[in-house]
């Protein structure tokens, strides 16, 4: 039996919904290059969902139905106001939230393919509603329902700081939600389909992938990047840094890709959107310093930034809190979650690998007595 750790390139599945072929992303074949510059986060979560871009019509219904179902039971909302504030991860309160979203929902553990499509836009709209919520709770104010009108990234700021966004911070958030949307077979979508693959419930398959997301080495890298640019606080003190790290063997956070070799194809256009910002903010030290690395370690260690490294800086332009970059990471990818949860029910096998044994052989039993 051959093996390889961590199943690097060991094909698991086959899947419509997006592919990575010859460093290229698509969604169902739409290039990412031509979707981030092009389309709404809802035109790529119809896409991933129906296997085709919307019409207007098909567009407008569905931003509809969406905004329709954004608002969260007052039980949930109330549960968010009793947890650890001071203690608890927003990683860890959206993971439960949304368990225990299904206790609200008759139809939770109904898997025909209309309730789990109704399941499947239930949790898209509502777990902005829960990040927001408990990002506003945690400040001592009170959660802000969605408005109606507002697209999905401007709805999301909107319940986050309470008053609507301008342009340009709805584009950028935008162009990172369309970009975070599905990656093909990363280990929160394997989680997903594994937890499904049991005929377990939609909710159970979000939650588990919630749980593999929460992993520094998946979603919450970017997250240690805005850390480590605050660490270095001044483009001048970034040279000794990173060689710092460099001399210890620490990783830096954000660079990197088991399956690109050749540079990540979304870095580029949150770079673009890190450069815009921060100059609009008045904080251009964040994008100087980030290029700055950019430009150390892909000479140093020939290592291409990814998606998490410029994303950090765009976010907190945006006036977005550190630790809630993993949560808005998940606000994204439940599109693709669910498009592979939806692709795993219509074609299902158990998922149940083996693993090769190295234990010890040939043990003999011996008494408690002798022990």
């Amino acid at each position: 039996m051959s093996t390889t750790k961590g199943l690097e390139g060991v094909v698991a599945t086959t899947s419509s919904v997006s592919s990575i072929i010859d460093g290229v992303l698509t969604y169902y074949g739409y290039n990412i290059d031509d979707l981030a510059d092009h389309a709404s986060f809802e035109e790529v979560v119809y896409l991933l969902w129906n296997h085709k871009l919307p019409t207007k019509d098909e567009l407008n219904s569905f931003q509809k139905e969406l905004n329709g179902y954004a608002s969260v039971p007052d039980e949930i909302l109330q549960q968010l106001k009793t947890y650890p504030i001071d203690k608890v991860h927003p990683m860890a309160a959206l993971r439960t939230a949304v368990s225990n979203l299904a206790l609200f929902d008759d139809e939770a553990d109904d898997t025909s393919k209309e309730s789990n499509r109704r399941k499947a836009m239930k949790l898209q709209a509502q777990i902005p509603t829960i990040v927001t919520a408990f990002g506003r709770i945690r400040e001592g104010k009170e959660p802000v329902a969605p408005k109606e009108g507002l697209s999905f990234a401007a709805n999301f700021l909107y319940m986050l700081n309470g008053e609507e966004p301008d342009e340009i911070s709805i584009k950028a958030f935008n162009k990172a939600l369309v970009l975070h949307a599905d990656h093909e077979l990363n280990a929160s979508t394997f989680t997903a389909r594994v937890c499904v693959a049991t005929l377990s419930d939609v909710y159970s398959g979000v939650t588990s992938a919630i749980g593999a997301l929460k992993g520094p080495l998946h979603g919450g890298a970017n997250e240690r990047v805005m850390a480590m640019l605050s660490d270095i606080g001044d483009e001048s003190k970034v040279d000794s840094y990173i060689q710092t790290a460099f001399d210890n063997k620490e990783k830096i956070m954000g660079f990197g890709h088991r399956v690109y070799k050749n540079g990540d194809p979304r870095a580029k256009h949150l770079r673009e959107m890190s450069r815009q910002l921060t100059k609009i903010t008045g904080e251009s030290k964040w994008y100087d310093m980030s290029v700055r690395i950019d430009e150390i370690v892909t000479n140093e260690k020939g290592l291409l930034p990814n998606v998490d490294f410029y994303s950090a800086s765009v976010y907190h332009s945006l006036g977005i809190k550190h630790d809630l970059f993993t949560p808005i990471f998940a606000v994204s990818r439940v599109s693709g979650w669910l498009a592979h949860i939806l692709e795993q029910y219509d074609n299902n096998r158990l998922i149940r690998p083996r693993a090769e044994y190295v234990g010890p052989d040939k043990q003999d039993w011996i008494r408690l007595e002798d022990r």
